[in-house]
């Protein structure tokens, strides 16, 4: 016994308009998130090539790194001296300035 051929065509337009739709709505979903994250890279591009233009520093990696790490060390200090830490907080406060005052040079 033969399949009807008629029968068979209309399955296989069915199947394949639905592949369609379904490889469309992956195509605009694809579309949509690159172009967020093109976006969303540009505009931190931009970000860190502002501060790094206002600090006077290079917009590499390792400077923003060692931006990072000083701000970071200025943060412990501020801790430091608000749990009471006295020498604590005076010795990182001179440890970070120190990293930022080095990499503003």
């Amino acid at each position: 016994m033969q399949p009807i051929k008629g029968l068979m065509m209309q399955a296989n337009g069915f199947f394949q308009g639905i592949g369609e739709a379904v490889g469309e709505a992956v195509h605009a979903l694809v579309t949509f998130l690159l172009s967020v994250f093109t976006n969303f890279f540009d505009a931190f591009e931009a970000f860190i090539d502002g501060l790094a233009r206002s600090l006077g520093i290079s917009p590499t990696f390792f400077s923003i790194l060692v931006l990072v790490i000083g701000l970071w060390i200025l943060w412990g200090a501020l801790h430091a001296f608000l749990r009471g830490a006295l020498l604590g907080g005076i010795v990182r406060t001179a440890v970070g300035l120190v990293v930022l005052g080095w990499l503003l040079m």
